[in-house]
């Protein structure tokens, strides 16, 4: 019997416990047949009419298989020689066999149905083996199927006798077709890598006409559902996840070459991603300002191993960077294509375009200093500046939260601090930000900016920026608290503005 591993993560589901591919009822106290018979009678129902995007034929040619076990089934259940009594050892012990492998087959059958597009694309060979090993023991437990002691109907034996022949002829079956569309979408990531960025037409042939991604929303789930694989596997999956992420990215940038920028401002505001801060700061930035002991940090991330694994050499990593923290080059490329486009749409583009591209900037910086450092070298700090003073409180909170995630960067605070009027603009935030967030994130900023000694003394000295961060402390929540107090205790350390945060009220 295959191992739970190879039916892994549904939509926001981890791989299937090993109880899964246990029987959930005590099969010697219920009516065995007529059990079978419900079960495949669902199974029918839900996929006999269900069209496939990928794995079609070994789909169907599953589900036909359960419809002649149901065929056998029925036919049992309702004449007297399907009464458990009547039924022989040989068939009961067959019978329970084919429970297990009529459950096993729904739950492939619903990972075919609910995965991404582009994630069954990339697992087509390890999916079809999938099928290939279910049809093996099908046809196994065919070989040794009682079909002389149940009295079945010559018709029905026919039927059965026609599967056990299709059954030891089966072999491994990968559609070609999809086998084409895979190679297609590893030679963008090829392109991508050699530093070419792959023809639109190509791209919008892909995705579009051949996948049938048609939409930002359809775009975004793909998206989404290839994040989930990699943390739900925690790093061990196929393909890698430096790879995975790769695939991330050129999804990512055809979201926006495709469909464009242009979404409707209302539900973005009830829509707008947030993932809880912990802490002080976000994980980034606490890692950026903690002074961790060297033999504590993966050399590969260099952040704290929460997971430390030894590998041959005697080198210790953290299992999940060990993983991924290392993109490969066509994901840098492809994430660096992205962000030449929303900053195209932040300078030139309408508010709504602004709004959208000012929080997928907020979300590609949050994670990796080289995603850090080509968005602001491809100039989106001056268009993230004009930003805050935006009327659009989403738009102000993004663009504010975008230059937090940049600054963790050490060259991104100098290009923060040497654009004109961008400290004012920072500190107006936190003064009279639209919303609680962007006055916490604008605090947190502060705190970023000010882990170089010698901006210490300027933020202090920018009008009302240490008054604010006194009343955040005063008034604001316990996370704007926490941030605020950190960023004036780091302006604390300059000697000079001792007495300018005393004067305040701090």
């Amino acid at each position: 019997m295959a191992s739970a591993a190879i039916f892994s993560s549904v939509r926001r589901r981890r791989s299937p416990s090993l109880e899964a591919f246990l029987v959930p009822v005590d099969l010697t106290q219920v009516a065995l047949v007529q059990t079978l018979a419900a079960l495949s009678s669902d199974l029918v129902s839900c996929f006999s009419d269900h069209v496939f995007f990928f794995q079609r034929r070994n789909s169907r040619s599953l589900v036909r298989k359960v419809e002649i076990f149901l065929v056998v089934l029925a036919y049992l259940r309702d004449s007297r020689s399907g009464s458990s009594s009547n039924l022989s050892p040989t068939a009961v012990l067959c019978f329970k066999e084919l429970y297990l492998l009529l459950y096993r087959s729904k739950i492939l059958l619903d990972y075919c149905s609910q995965s991404s597009k582009l994630w069954l694309l990339l697992q087509s060979h390890s999916i079809a083996g999938h099928f290939h090993d279910l049809n093996q023991e099908i046809s196994t437990l065919l070989d040794v199927f009682p079909i002389k002691d149940l009295n079945l109907s010559d018709d029905i034996k026919e039927q059965v006798e026609l599967l056990q022949k299709q059954g030891r002829q089966c072999k491994l079956y990968v559609d070609k077709n999809d086998e084409v569309l895979r190679l297609k979408f590893f030679s963008f990531l090829d392109e991508f890598e050699n530093g070419r960025i792959p023809n639109h037409v190509e791209l919008r042939l892909f995705f579009v006409e051949r996948l049938g991604i048609k939409d930002v929303e359809s775009c975004r789930s793909e998206i989404e559902f290839l994040e989930e694989q990699i943390v739900n596997h925690e790093g061990d999956i196929e393909p890698a996840a430096s790879v995975l992420n790769g695939f991330i990215a050129i999804t990512r940038y055809c979201q926006f070459l495709l469909f464009g920028f242009e979404e409707d401002e209302l539900r973005l505001c009830f829509k707008n991603p947030k993932k809880p801060w912990k802490g002080l700061i976000s994980q980034e930035m606490a890692h950026t300002f903690l002074t961790i002991p060297k033999d504590f940090c993966c050399p590969i991330s260099l952040d704290l191993m929460k997971d430390p694994v030894t590998v041959s050499t005697g080198q210790t990593y953290d299992r999940k960077s060990f993983a991924a923290a290392l993109p490969i080059k066509a994901a840098i490329e492809a994430n660096r294509a992205t962000a030449v486009l929303l900053i195209q749409q932040l300078a030139n583009g309408s508010q709504g375009a602004q709004t959208v591209a000012a929080r997928e900037i907020r979300l590609l910086a949050k994670t990796g200093k080289e995603n850090r450092a080509f968005i602001a070298e491809a100039g989106a700090i001056p268009h993230l500046r004009k930003l805050l003073s935006s009327s659009n409180p989403v738009a102000q909170e993004n663009a504010v939260t975008a230059m937090l995630n940049l600054s963790i960067y050490a060259k991104n605070k100098s290009r923060i601090m040497d654009e004109d009027g961008c400290l004012g603009s920072i500190v107006e935030v936190l003064r009279l930000g639209l919303t609680v967030e962007a006055r916490q994130n604008a605090a947190a900023t502060l705190f970023s900016l000010s882990a170089v000694h010698e901006y210490k003394k300027r933020i202090a000295d920018q009008g009302g920026a240490v008054e604010a961060l006194a009343e955040l402390l005063r008034v604001g929540t316990p996370r704007g608290k926490k941030d605020a107090v950190t960023a004036l205790f780091n302006l604390a350390t300059h000697a000079d503005n001792c007495s300018r945060m005393i004067e305040a009220g701090a």
